[in-house]
């Protein structure tokens, strides 16, 4: 059968995350829903995403492959599956590649963008879209936290209660912050080999509180040693959080940049 890799775009909103759950609405569940009534098979059609997005978190550039016992052209793929999918979950790129791609296994890196919304009450309009923080920030402190940010660190001070993972060391290539002033947002990006339970929401919390001056602005580097989630305490929300890509190709220099203000 052939293997489909797969670029989805989707508003968590309305999904309890990524991974299908009993009696819930899924972005795993509805992709396997659309794709079991166009294959007209016995045979399940099983979805493999490159990882879990919890409820409420968005994705810009999701990576998913399936095999499916009809060959069908890539392009006749991406029309079929956007003809059957809701309207809060998009095909953006399909294409066949080898049997030996994973899209959890093969990933080398991602990348994770945090949009956080300014101002004294929250925005009705962006309150699914926007993390929202009121108290003023200096960013310059947040930039000379960054990197300590960046770096392979032990991040057990970063991972929430839930997660399955053993080995909490991870390798964050780069960080970056910068204001839209446009939206009236401060927006975050970070790129690196994988990433813990709630890890970037725990993060955000941290650089938010430092920029507020609740913190010291190298705080990093102690909670790295004491690797406590309870001295992080905040976890940032779920809504202003994306998937923005995930990377196949070994980390190049695009992704290996030091910390510094987002293009």
């Amino acid at each position: 059968m052939p293997r489909y890799k797969v670029t989805l775009a989707y508003d968590g909103t309305n999904f309890a995350g990524y991974q299908v759950q009993p009696h819930k609405r899924t972005v795993q569940g509805v992709l396997e829903r659309a794709l079991n009534k166009m294959s007209k098979r016995d045979d399940y059609v099983h979805v493999v995403g490159s990882g879990r997005t919890d409820a409420g978190v968005h994705a810009l550039g999701q990576v998913i492959h399936f095999d499916f016992p009809h060959d069908i052209p890539a392009q006749g793929m991406l029309r079929g599956l956007n003809s059957m999918l809701p309207l809060d979950c998009e095909v953006v790129a399909c294409e066949v590649v080898p049997q030996s791609f994973h899209a959890r296994y093969t990933a080398h890196a991602k990348t994770y963008v945090y949009r956080v919304s300014r101002g004294e009450f929250v925005n009705p309009f962006k309150r699914n879209y926007t993390g929202h923080y009121k108290f003023k920030l200096d960013l310059d402190k947040i930039r000379a936290a960054l990197p300590d940010v960046e770096g392979t660190h032990d991040y057990s001070s970063f991972v929430a209660a839930g997660s399955q993972a053993t080995n909490h060391v991870r390798t964050v290539y780069r960080a970056t912050v910068r204001e839209d002033q446009a939206n009236d947002e401060v927006v975050f990006s970070f790129t690196g080999n994988g990433f813990l339970y709630n890890q970037v929401r725990i993060m955000v919390a941290t650089l938010l509180e430092i920029g507020a001056g609740r913190r010291p602005v190298h705080d990093f580097q102690r909670l790295y040693v004491v690797k406590d989630r309870n001295e992080c305490r905040e976890t940032a929300p779920a809504s202003g959080l994306y998937l923005k890509a995930v990377y196949y190709d070994q980390p190049g220099s695009e992704l290996t940049r030091k910390s510094g203000e987002d293009d």
